[in-house]
């Protein structure tokens, strides 16, 4: 095991940094203990690794424990994965639902994970479908294809495969799984290529490698740099509920994603963290007819 302590300069939400990768209530490769704590598995360039994050509120430090080979990265990331370098500078909430929202989580930080296949794989499994369905897939993959996490991690965590694994995981497993061929494809045909998405030094060239796969558009390349490289201005275009929540939040009145860029505009360059902000404001237009419904591959 390895140890940080960590002080950050001003306030940091731990918990609301760390779970942004989380994939549903049964995702393996995250938990929350019951002492607040959260445990989050990766596979980072020296191996897998289970690392624990703890607040000390009365020290105004975190603490950070790690196992596995990727213990030292993990703890050398940490601050970054928090937010530490996250920087608002431009960054203006205007009165209203941005500015009490941005008040009351001041500890509201942008991390960066430095890992892109591992965002990628979700981000793809969540394409076009709902939510449920999508963290079905990536639970069982995870639990058949992940290995133990490393260290004394709760009960039944795994560790995100390395890219050689996913391309031979077989047919009739991603039919198991729920993910259709289309979506299968995509994930095998992008761990070829995880070392050149991995070097990409900067979010915009990775945009410019991850929209060069086929299968990997807009919204998905948003969603991967976001988490990977923290990007405060990848906004998720083509997001099912996203545009309406922006509209309504900011007009009080549903719009689509044209709609939504306008909106937008006057805060380029944060464009995803004044999205986030409204995430987090728990305003939501009301709920008119049927809730889109989760299809299940593995019965076709």
């Amino acid at each position: 095991m390895k140890e940080r302590v960590w002080r950050p300069e001003g306030p940091v939400d731990v918990t609301l940094a760390l779970a942004v990768h989380r994939r549903g209530s049964g995702d393996p490769a995250w938990r929350r203990g019951a002492d607040g704590a959260v445990w989050r598995t990766s596979r980072t360039p020296d191996g897998p690794v289970t690392l624990r994050v703890a607040v000390r509120p009365a020290e105004g430090a975190v603490l950070a424990s790690a196992w596995g080979d990727g213990a030292g990265w993990a703890l050398e990331m940490l601050p970054a994965l928090l937010g530490a370098h996250d920087d608002a500078t431009g960054f203006e909430a205007p009165e209203g639902v941005l500015r009490e929202t941005a008040r009351r989580h001041p500890g509201f930080r942008i991390g960066r994970s430095g890992r892109v296949f591992e965002a990628l794989v979700p981000a793809v499994l969540e394409q076009k479908v709902v939510g449920r369905e999508a963290f079905r897939a990536w639970r069982w993959l995870l639990r058949k294809y992940g290995e133990p996490a490393p260290g004394p991690a709760p009960e039944e965590m795994r560790v995100f495969p390395p890219p050689e694994v996913w391309r031979t995981v077989p047919s009739w497993d991603w039919h198991r799984a729920g993910a259709e061929a289309v979506r299968a494809r995509t994930i095998v045909n992008a761990a070829r290529h995880a070392a050149k998405l991995e070097a990409a030094a900067t979010s915009q060239d990775a945009d410019r490698l991850l929209r060069a796969l086929p299968g990997v558009g807009v919204w998905t390349s948003a969603e991967i740099r976001q988490r990977a490289h923290g990007d405060p201005d990848a906004l998720s275009v083509g997001d099912y509920h996203l545009c309406s929540l922006v509209g309504w939040a900011l007009t009080g009145a549903k719009t689509d994603d044209a709609g939504m860029l306008e909106l937008l505009a006057p805060f380029r360059g944060h464009r995803h963290r004044a999205a986030r902000l409204v995430e987090l404001s728990g305003v939501r237009p009301p709920a008119r007819g049927p809730r889109m419904s989760a299809r299940d591959y593995r019965s076709f």
